[in-house]
């Protein structure tokens, strides 16, 4: 029986793939594709907020909204959007 030798290169060969491949599955298993309407309850958890400061980002106009029946509906993307707008960068 012949002895098959492992280098170091070998074993870094090996982790950078096995990390590819787990990076793949990770994003595979949680590459969701949000919804393009969200209601209330879902804002609320995407961005750990009360109810009263959802009503209140709706009523100083932070963030648009659509009503349609009694339902309040939030588009995703203009929640990314207000994200966006108002990240704060220090300058430490």
């Amino acid at each position: 029986m012949a002895a098959t030798i492992i280098t170091t290169e070998d074993l870094r060969e090996f982790k950078e793939e096995l990390l590819e491949d787990i990076k793949a599955i990770i994003n595979h298993q949680s590459g969701f594709a949000p919804k393009k309407w969200l209601k209330s309850p879902e804002v609320r958890d995407l961005l750990s907020i009360s109810a009263g400061t959802l009503q209140n980002l709706r009523i100083n106009g932070t963030l648009a909204y659509t009503k349609v029946g009694g339902v309040i509906y939030y588009d995703y993307e203009e929640i990314l959007k207000v994200m966006e707008e108002n990240r704060i960068h220090n300058k430490f």
